[in-house]
């Protein structure tokens, strides 16, 4: 794959044989520049599927390709030629296999020299790519003349994508083109964290200006995708490969595994791996994380900037360069948000036919697939977007009588927190703070009765409720954080969870209500410890002045911090005694068997409002305690006799009534800084190959063995 020849001459061994296929890809990589109607272009792209070529030769080949493209502009004559592919394959209701695969022919050949031209540029504004091509240009007739060839490489494939089912057939080319999508949309990765006016993304920006009805069909499909999780065939003799049934690319590559191949090296992971087998669908997980780039994507514009004819994102050059930056709506966002289940809303769907279409399936369907998979961190982003911004999903979800089908795994998660990722913690508690702002789910949770925990091993867990154990998980990780973490934002979202609950409980079990006072317990001593440290440091003489000033603030803080979450979990067992006693004798067991915990805080000024109602309780049942006539010692069972009989008589005299805390979730003023990069790590973790010091949009571990730039895989 060296220099190219004047012309290619495939010779008389015709174009299947390596010889020939070589010369095809020398003259695509050279300095000639063949016409986008020359019949090179068919005969590059019927080349068989099982060529292999060293990863040597195919850098060279990248190189060679990128210096030679500002002349030839190869790369814009492949991807319209891709268009074209995709075209033919949608045009007939029968396509033939070859159709296949010409288009999975350009869609990987393109993503090899994309990608590599994508890491290495120079220029922020991608003018390596050359883009710019003649449109006189013959063969150029029926080329929309408005149209920028990013713009109408984006129509042809979102609109394949999103119009074309899975089938066994077309299965191969689908999961090529979500590979190439995200290849397409990598330019983010070279951008800073926080999206800027100057920053230039010629491919996912011209997604974002694609008509309403394919960017809700693209929407619709990849959910689909999720939900159906269709599968790879792995015979490896499939007609798309090889139409004489011999060995198809699937053998051949896992044969020569150890020679890298012209695949980019992620499909190249993807098509022989044995997972692929199992539940796992690598084109439903492909599709969820296209989807997440997509929906999570936002384009940072100035308040000057528009949208003109031609569909490209424009700027007044003489605008104010401080003018405030804005985001400019993204519409798969919005069709993801007004996504509809498929059995209602029926009318509300057709009386806004006019607005777009709207994005329809079975939210039962989305529902179970979540659950199945919410073990992976994607999905768990998909629930969290869904949550927070469908309505309607949200509501679905909230009314679900087997809550447990999400809950439990999120739970599950939460329990293993040593071994997940602060972010995906944050997303898992996120979710179960929108939950908890919903009183029927609070109480929901407290009546669906679990026969057994399996992976709750410090005891044994029988026929608890949902709702206790999700006490319990909370109150872990409060403590897990506290000793690792020591996360502030962390600690807050797990006591605003359980101050949402805390009116609802019912029935809460001995061992979660011996948690929520154990957790006052810790938190009080941690309190107590922060206090004296204080007082101890304003009695000595410090000789740096400025340095005790320093000490003595950052402990104010951390004792003001402390100070509030003292006050949260006064307020959730406050709540409990005061709206929920009836209904919970452990909760007052576990406050009379630990009330000496309250007592160092009877007098403190920022809770003895709230410890009052506490001792109005203990004095009640104390005093009742006191009347009983017992022969021997009282035992745990005979305590909880007397505190479920007058839990009955309980009218809650002498309780002050305070308003009940709830919690709600706002995202913060800049999510796009927090959700792009974490969507695209996601990418990254899957075996999205990209070289690391081209990444600025999040950090990275650069190996001494990674590439240096120029030679990353392709």
């Amino acid at each position: 794959m060296g220099a190219a020849p004047s012309t290619p001459r495939l010779g008389a061994a015709g174009p299947a044989s390596p010889g020939a296929a070589e010369q095809m890809f020398a003259a695509l990589v050279g300095g000639k520049a063949y016409p986008i109607s020359s019949e090179f272009w068919g005969q590059l792209l019927e080349l068989p599927l099982t060529q292999q070529w060293p990863r040597d030769s195919v850098l060279q080949a990248c190189h060679a390709f990128a210096q030679n493209n500002c002349h030839t502009k190869h790369l814009a004559k492949i991807l319209i030629h891709l268009v074209w592919c995709l075209q033919e394959c949608t045009a007939d209701s029968k396509v033939s296999y070859a159709a296949y695969r010409k288009a999975i022919n350009a869609a990987y050949i393109s993503s090899i020299f994309l990608k590599f031209i994508i890491e290495n540029a120079k220029a922020d504004n991608w003018q390596e790519l050359c883009l710019d091509i003649n449109k006189d240009e013959k063969g150029m007739e029926n080329f929309p003349s408005e149209q920028s060839v990013e713009y109408f490489l984006m129509k042809g494939v979102l609109n394949y994508l999103g119009s074309v089912d899975v089938s066994p057939e077309s299965c191969y080319l689908h999961h090529e083109l979500l590979n190439f999508m995200l290849v397409l949309m990598s330019t983010q990765l070279c951008s800073g964290p926080s999206p800027e006016p100057k920053d230039m993304h010629p491919f996912i920006d011209a997604a974002m200006l694609q008509d309403s009805s394919i960017v809700s069909c693209v929407v619709q499909k990849l959910l689909l995708n999720f939900v159906k999780r269709p599968q790879i065939p792995l015979n490896g003799s499939h007609p798309v490969f090889s139409e004489d049934g011999g060995p198809g690319v699937l053998q051949r590559v896992s044969s020569a595994a150890a020679n890298f191949v012209l695949l980019p090296y992620y499909t190249f992971n993807y098509l022989v791996s044995s997972s692929v087998e199992g539940s796992i669908s690598q084109l439903a997980e492909n599709s969820l994380l296209v989807l997440l780039i997509l929906i999570h994507y936002r384009k940072c514009i100035t308040m000057s900037e528009s949208i003109p004819s031609n569909n490209v994102y424009t700027s007044d050059l003489n605008t104010n360069i401080k003018d405030a930056p804005n985001f400019h709506d993204n519409p798969y966002y919005k069709a993801l948000n007004n996504a509809k289940d498929i059995q209602y809303d029926r009318a509300d769907v057709e009386g806004n036919a006019q607005n777009g279409l709207i994005v329809r399936l079975s939210f039962a369907s989305l529902f179970d697939a979540l659950g199945t998979c919410l073990k992976d961190e994607s999905s768990v982003l998909l629930l969290y977007s869904l949550v927070h911004g469908n309505c309607d999903f949200q509501e679905y979800v909230l009314v679900r009588t087997d809550l447990d089908t999400l809950l439990m795994p999120i739970l599950e998660m939460l329990y293993n927190a040593s071994r997940k990722t602060s972010n995906q913690i944050y997303m898992l508690l996120i979710i179960l703070l929108i939950l908890s702002q919903d009183s029927t789910f609070n109480a929901s949770v407290h009546k669906l009765v679990l026969p057994n925990v399996p992976w709750y091993h410090e005891r044994l867990m029988h026929q608890t409720s949902l709702g206790s154990l999700m006490v319990v998980i909370l109150i872990r990780t409060i403590k897990y954080n506290l000793s690792k973490l020591r996360d502030v934002y962390l600690h807050t979202n797990c006591l605003a969870i359980l101050a949402n609950m805390a009116p609802h409980v019912h029935r809460l079990s001995a061992y979660a209500s011996q948690r929520l006072v154990s957790l006052f317990d810790m938190l009080s001593c941690k309190y107590t410890k922060l206090a004296e440290l204080k007082n101890d440091k304003a009695l000595k003489v410090v000789s740096d002045q400025i340095e005790a000033d320093n000490i003595s603030d950052d402990m104010s803080t951390e004792l003001h911090i402390y100070t509030d979450f003292l006050r949260i979990v006064l307020e959730i067992i406050n709540a409990i005694l005061t709206y929920a006693l009836p209904r919970n004798p452990e909760v007052v067991y576990a406050v009379l068997h630990r009330q000496e915990v309250f007592q160092p805080f009877k007098n403190h000024p920022r809770f003895n409002e709230l410890l009052e109602n506490i001792y109005t309780v203990l004095d009640f049942f104390n005093s009742r305690m006191d009347m009983q006539q017992l022969d021997g010692e009282w035992s745990v069972d005979k305590v909880l006799e007397v505190i479920n009989k007058n839990c009955r008589s309980w009218h809650g005299e002498g309780m002050k009534m305070f308003t009940q805390l709830r919690f709600t979730y706002e995202q913060e003023g800049h999510p796009e800084e927090f959700f792009i990069p974490y969507a695209w790590r996601l990418v990254l973790s899957r075996g999205f190959s990209f070289n690391p010091g081209a990444i600025n949009l999040l950090p990275v571990e650069i190996h001494v063995d990674d590439a240096p730039p120029g030679e990353q895989n392709v």
